[in-house]
C-alpha cells in the first residue's frame, strides 16, 4: 500500500474484534519505528508501557475516555475493545524543551499498526492521576497520551464538512463512524 493509501486508512477506530489478539513482540516492533523518529535535541525522552494482557487491558480501559462527541456512548462495549495498549510517558528528569515529539511518535506507532492491519485511536482524555496509580507508574514519568490497539471492527469514513462548517464525527444507524475533514483549499492559504 503506498503512504497515501497508509495515512488514509489510520483512522480513528474506537471499536475492535476483541477475539484478535495482538502479541507482545508486535507492541515491541511498533515502538521500535517510534524509537527512530526524530526527537527534539536528540534528547529521546519518550518512554512506553506496553499491555496486551486481558486483565491489565481492562485496568487501563477504565481510565480512559472515548469519544466525546457522541453522546450517551461510554467506549466500546466488552467484546469491541482494544486488546493492546501503549502508553506513551516523557522522562521528566530530561530537560528539554516543550515536548511535541510525542505526537510524532504516535503518529509513527500508528502506521505502523496500520500497515500490520490493526488500528487505533490516540487517547488524550486520560484520568492520568488514577492510571499512574493502578499501574504504580514512577512520579517521574509524565503520562502523555494512551494509544489503544486492535484490529478494527467499525467502518471509519472521511467526507466533506457540511455548509456549516461542522467538524463533529458521528456514527449513522448502521454504526459507521463519519469524520468530517477540511478540503485542501480550505487549509491552504495564499499569502
Amino acid at each position: 500500500m503506498d503512504f497515501k493509501e497508509l495515512v488514509r486508512k489510520n483512522r480513528s477506530y474506537r471499536r475492535f474484534d476483541e477475539s484478535f489478539k495482538i502479541e507482545k513482540q508486535t507492541l515491541k516492533d511498533l515502538i521500535d519505528l517510534a524509537r527512530l523518529a526524530p526527537s527534539s535535541k536528540n534528547l529521546q525522552l519518550l518512554r512506553y508501557v506496553i499491555s496486551c494482557d486481558e486483565e491489565k487491558n481492562s485496568r487501563i480501559f477504565s481510565h480512559l475516555g472515548w469519544a466525546r462527541y457522541i453522546p450517551n456512548w461510554e467506549g466500546p462495549e466488552e467484546g469491541e475493545r482494544p486488546t493492546a495498549y501503549i502508553i506513551i510517558l516523557g522522562d521528566t528528569t530530561i530537560k528539554a524543551a516543550p515536548n511535541y515529539g510525542y505526537g510524532i511518535a504516535a503518529q509513527t506507532i500508528m502506521l505502523g499498526a496500520v500497515e500490520k492491519g490493526l488500528g487505533g485511536c490516540m487517547i488524550r482524555t486520560v484520568d492520568t492521576y488514577h492510571l499512574r496509580l493502578e499501574l504504580a507508574i514512577p512520579d517521574r514519568y509524565e503520562i502523555l497520551m494512551v494509544l489503544a490497539l486492535g484490529k478494527p471492527a467499525e467502518k471509519v469514513v472521511i467526507e466533506p464538512l457540511d455548509e456549516a462548517g461542522h467538524v463533529a464525527y458521528w456514527r449513522d444507524e448502521e454504526g459507521v463512524h463519519h469524520v468530517p475533514k477540511r478540503s485542501l483549499d480550505d487549509i491552504i492559504l495564499d499569502l
